[in-house]
């Protein structure tokens, strides 16, 4: 009887040790942004180049508006509402207390300050391409805004999701994955393929999720449903996003396609960010949506 109590029980306990290990949040090495001093101008590239403003500033915000990052803004999922939280350097509400590290390993890592694992609405398995120089940038410039002392409400997220551990395994299907498209580029398809594929996260949207929630990197920006609405964001590869590269980088410039229509939905925020980055960095971009395999 001892025996039949005592087997099951250390197999529960192994397996319970074997997911606290699996699933436990895995920081940078503590040295890991040593050394790095941030840059608030380069940085303020880096703002722009991220989004920023499309998700953590008030949808409706315009005008120095926009730099008041208090979140707010919902996201539905299957899983559950997300809500944007406050990145304003706030010291209480906001980030205001957050070291280099702390955006680094938050970014990067998905891991906060306190060490729990952040939902993957948070775009960290793009952003782990990011340079860190590029994130001690943006720290520097997130630390210029003006602070906002508004509260970050809470997800609406229920069981099992909640649980926020789980993630720990998640992350070990979908973080840390690399580039998606590899091979001999150009410099300006590199930095495009930077800017797409890491600091403005385009696949976080563009492509299909599989049932967990990761990005089908199979099906590289073909399109998606919209989360909690109807219709589609659009395939962005060449096999429907047939425009030149100068439609694209006008399209990013002003909202305005070659048919005379004009960008809408989130898209218009997106846009917002994109048109405040150099022509080159637009032009990039163009570049490397050009070359990515075309998907039907």
């Amino acid at each position: 009887m001892r025996k039949l109590i005592l087997w099951p029980a250390l197999v529960l306990l192994a397996g319970g040790g074997a997911f606290w290990a699996l699933t436990a949040p895995r920081p940078l090495a503590p040295d890991a942004v040593a050394g790095l001093a941030g840059d608030p101008v380069r940085g303020e590239q880096v703002f722009w180049a991220g989004g920023c403003t499309a998700c953590h500033a008030d949808a409706k915000a315009e005008g120095a508006a926009k730099l008041q990052l208090g979140g707010g803004q919902e996201f539905p999922s299957p899983f559950g509402t997300f809500v944007a939280p406050n990145i304003s350097p706030d010291p209480v509400q906001g980030i205001g207390g957050w070291t280099v590290a702390d955006l680094a390993n938050a970014m990067t890592r998905g891991v906060s300050p306190d060490g729990r694992h952040y939902y993957p609405v948070f775009p960290y398995a793009s952003f782990a391409n990011v340079r860190l120089q590029d994130v001690a940038d943006l720290h520097a410039f997130l630390m210029t805004l003006p602070p906002v002392a508004t509260p970050s409400r809470p997800h609406k997220v229920g069981f099992p999701f909640n649980i926020r551990r789980g993630l720990g395994l998640w992350k070990l299907l979908y973080l840390d994955r690399g580039w998606v498209i590899s091979g001999t580029l150009t410099a300006e398809q590199e930095r495009g393929r930077y800017l797409v594929e890491g600091l403005g996260h385009c696949g976080e949207c563009h492509t299909p999720r599989g049932p967990l929630g990761g990005m089908e990197r199979d099906h590289w920006l073909a399109g998606a449903p919209i989360p909690g609405a109807k219709g589609r964001f659009p395939n962005i590869t060449p096999a429907k996003l047939t425009w030149s590269a100068a439609n694209i980088v006008e399209y990013l410039t002003s909202g305005f396609t070659p048919q005379f229509d004009s960008v809408g939905g989130h898209m218009a925020l997106v846009v917002e960010d994109t048109a405040h980055l150099p022509p080159s960095d637009r032009a990039a971009i163009a570049a490397y949506l050009k070359i990515v395999p075309p998907q039907p």
